[in-house]
């Protein structure tokens, strides 16, 4: 039996220097006031082998905290422990605005970033995304202002996250350096970035893709319609076969594919990060992978 090839644990982040691992921790879920607890978890991700950790400035109010709630915990881990910010590679995003709703102008990206470091409580991003793209900034003004910040140390590379590929190369034709990331939504029942071109641009350009809500958003968790059981049933098999449970068997499956996507972990357990690692046990054949894909797309492929 043939299988696909099996992914490696880390990679460099194109040529900034940096490398990551290839299954990241998200942090849209990480509230609340006690520091003890959020340490313990940052701790239980670098356990299992975690070293990118991805943020944003916009987590906080989904979890009835204030904006930049997230990264204000972060910080005061770093208070604490800032031993721990050197061991990992700081993946954070910026451009959203409450209630207005993205913005990225020069002159709020600047401040943006600003407050990001400061409630970071350090002094430069590893990993600077776009959260969502500003259709009223042309992307020369987008540009200037991340290179700026990136000519001041502020931050060492620079991503995306939800746009589009042409939304991407737009931006990249004014930058002196190359975008290092995509992050999309991607996952075995959210598979647009296979048949839109972001898959291709990002492998054209050795760009890492960081893939948010790897679990469909709790639908292979708990699948509730027939496509998602219908994944879910095929996700189980491999993860009785391997040993693992339906969570590993789903982001084994993401990163199968040649664009090697890393799929953004947000769980807040921490016997449940203990477990990320499991996720490089199932390997995936040919026909098992597209087996999935089909049944995401409740047709066979032509």
């Amino acid at each position: 039996m043939s299988y696909l090839p099996a992914p490696a644990r880390s990679v460099a982040l194109g040529d900034t220097g940096l490398t990551v691992s290839t299954i990241a921790w998200g942090m849209w879920r990480f509230c609340g006031t006690d520091v003890a607890k959020a340490r313990a978890l940052v701790d239980a991700a670098f356990e299992a082998g975690i070293t990118l950790f991805d943020t944003a400035d916009i987590y906080g109010p989904d979890n009835n905290e204030e904006f930049g709630a997230a990264e204000a915990l972060l910080g005061r881990v770093f208070a604490e422990a800032p031993e721990l910010r050197d061991r990992m590679v700081l993946a954070s995003k910026g451009g959203i605005s409450m209630g207005v709703p993205y913005d990225s102008s020069a002159d709020y990206l600047a401040s943006a970033i600003d407050a990001s470091l400061a409630r970071l409580g350090c002094d430069k991003i590893d990993l600077y995304q776009i959260h969502r793209p500003d259709l009223l900034t042309h992307p020369q003004e987008v540009a200037r202002a991340l290179d700026d910040a990136r000519t001041a140390g502020k931050i060492t590379a620079i991503g995306v996250s939800n746009h589009t590929p042409t939304q991407t190369a737009a931006l990249a034709e004014f930058l002196p350096v190359p975008i290092v990331s995509h992050q999309p939504e991607f996952s075995a029942l959210v598979t647009t970035p296979l048949f839109d071109g972001l898959f291709d641009q990002a492998m054209q350009r050795g760009m890492a893709v960081l893939a948010w809500s790897p679990l469909g958003g709790g639908r292979l968790a708990d699948p509730q319609d027939a496509k998602a059981q219908a994944v879910a049933t095929l996700l189980d098999a491999k993860a009785q076969e391997t040993g693992v449970d339906r969570a590993a068997a789903a982001y084994s499956w993401i990163m199968a594919h040649p664009a090697r996507p890393i799929p953004i972990v947000g769980t807040q357990n921490a016997s449940r990060i203990a477990t990320i690692s499991d996720a490089y046990k199932p390997q995936w054949t040919r026909q098992e992978w597209y087996a999935v894909l089909q049944a995401s797309m409740g047709e066979q492929l032509p």
